[in-house]
């Protein structure tokens, strides 16, 4: 499944990381590298209910994203993007499906060590538009 970014490189599942760039309050940039699936035209991502980028997205759903690997190092350019914080069911039922289907037992075997934690629970679902 492809994603067309405008003026350039396509972000689509052969990526395995997405560079998430929130910001803050003063409008300073945070880039994390996060896992990502695309579909039905978005991107889905989860993460810690409590992480920085959940504090700063309740504040702005303004973002950039671009493929990157696990530390972050980027392999196109930034584009503008949209993210918000989901709670609807059927969303988060897309997302854990289609992350799922991308991550195989990478991500059922974190989804173990979460729920046998208890983190699962507290898990934040984030949905980018483009």
């Amino acid at each position: 499944m492809m994603s067309p970014m405008s003026g350039g490189v396509a972000l689509d599942d052969r990526y395995r990381y997405l560079s998430l760039t929130t910001y803050r309050a003063n409008g300073a940039e945070v880039a994390t590298p996060v896992w990502f699936a695309s579909g039905d035209g978005t991107f889905y991502v989860f993460t810690a209910g409590d992480s920085g980028k959940v504090k700063r997205l309740r504040r702005s759903p303004r973002a950039r994203i671009a493929p990157c690997d696990a530390r972050g190092k980027l392999h196109g350019a930034y584009r503008d993007a949209t993210a918000r914080l989901v709670t609807d069911t059927a969303v988060i039922r897309r997302a854990q499906a289609a992350l799922g289907k991308k991550y195989g037992w990478q991500k059922w075997l974190l989804d173990l060590g979460s729920r046998l934690t208890g983190r699962i629970r507290r898990r934040a679902w984030i949905v980018i538009d483009v």
